[in-house]
């Protein structure tokens, strides 16, 4: 998969070619359905999506918490696996977050990119405080030759799917809610740092991920699966996971700790992908290491049932 960015610059080296737009933060059904219009009817077309990077909530509103549910590097992994050609990004910067809707499409889309085929969905918003919509865009991308398609919303029973009904599944820990709306586990990906080394003088050695700029789940302990995606011990691992505040040490930075069950390695530089399959409890205070022991060996045993559960599941219905 290319990446492209928009510099005025630089020429773009496509031509006609199809894409979807939009933010595609978490990349849920939504916005795979989005994805999926984009894709030329003739093998020898080529497609892609176009996306702002930052993303334009931290321009307008730089002090909110962080919303994101996946990084750059996770999104671009995950766009590699869904087919794309190429990946457009526009640094969404205040020159761009000033043209109007007209002027958005006409330099951008129509002369710089000179797209033929655009997929938005129904809620799109684009231009000068947001006041394009994506009917506003396909009339637009008439007057310039661009073929503008709508895609409806997708609903999850009763619920539309969209980035901000899964944040709120993970504040509340609801895995599984969370994974109907993205189509698979929802996952964090990063490089595994050094952490504080506690876990290796209690039997228990993890991974350290940092979470900075990402919605935070429930704090608390998770099942869950890990895929090691570089270095020599590529491979998918059993896990427990701990995010949060560690409150036994005093209140610490949130991040997230995973011991890898029947693992033995180093694991440090390498890129991981942590799946959150079940929230197992909360957060909780321990007096003593042989407390936190104690908890740990019933974490690992409650883990590896769910995950029994979960294999049990996806073979009963492969």
């Amino acid at each position: 998969m290319n990446i492209f960015q928009y510099r005025k610059a630089d020429n773009f080296l496509l031509n006609g070619v199809s894409v979807a737009m939009g933010n595609f933060d978490g990349l849920h059904l939504g916005h795979k359905a989005v994805i999926n219009l984009a894709k030329p009817k003739v093998k020898s077309g080529k497609f892609g999506i176009v996306t702002f990077e930052p993303h334009p909530r931290e321009l307008f509103f730089p002090k909110e918490k962080p919303f994101r549910l996946m990084t750059q590097a996770a999104k671009t992994i995950g766009l590699k696996r869904l087919g794309l050609d190429f990946l457009i990004e526009i640094p969404f910067n205040k020159e761009i977050s000033t043209l109007t809707p007209k002027l958005f499409v006409e330099k951008i889309l129509f002369e710089y990119f000179n797209l033929n085929h655009i997929v938005v969905g129904a809620d799109f918003k684009f231009g000068r405080n947001r006041k394009g919509t994506a009917q506003m865009l396909r009339e637009l991308g008439n007057s310039f030759g661009i073929d503008v398609t709508i895609a409806p919303l997708v609903k999850h029973k009763d619920l539309e799917i969209s980035s901000t009904a899964i944040r709120q599944t993970l504040t509340n820990g609801e895995l599984e809610k969370a994974a109907k709306m993205l189509g698979d586990w929802y996952s964090i990906v990063g490089i595994v740092s050094e952490g504080d080394k506690r876990g290796r003088t209690l039997g228990y050695p993890t991974i350290n991920l940092h979470m900075e700029n990402l919605h935070l789940p429930k704090f608390g302990v998770y099942s869950s699966i890990v895929e090691v995606l570089t270095g020599t011990h590529k491979g998918s691992y059993v896990s427990v996971v701990s995010i949060g505040e560690r409150p036994t040490y005093g209140k610490n930075k949130p991040n997230l700790e995973a011991h890898l069950l029947d693992f033995s390695g180093d694991l440090y530089g390498e890129d991981v992908s942590v799946s959150l399959t079940a929230f197992q409890r909360p957060e909780l205070f321990f007096s003593t290491s042989e407390e936190l022991i104690a908890q740990m060996n019933i974490d690992c045993e409650i883990t590896k049932k769910n995950i029994q559960s979960i294999s049990a599941h996806d073979k009963k219905n492969a």
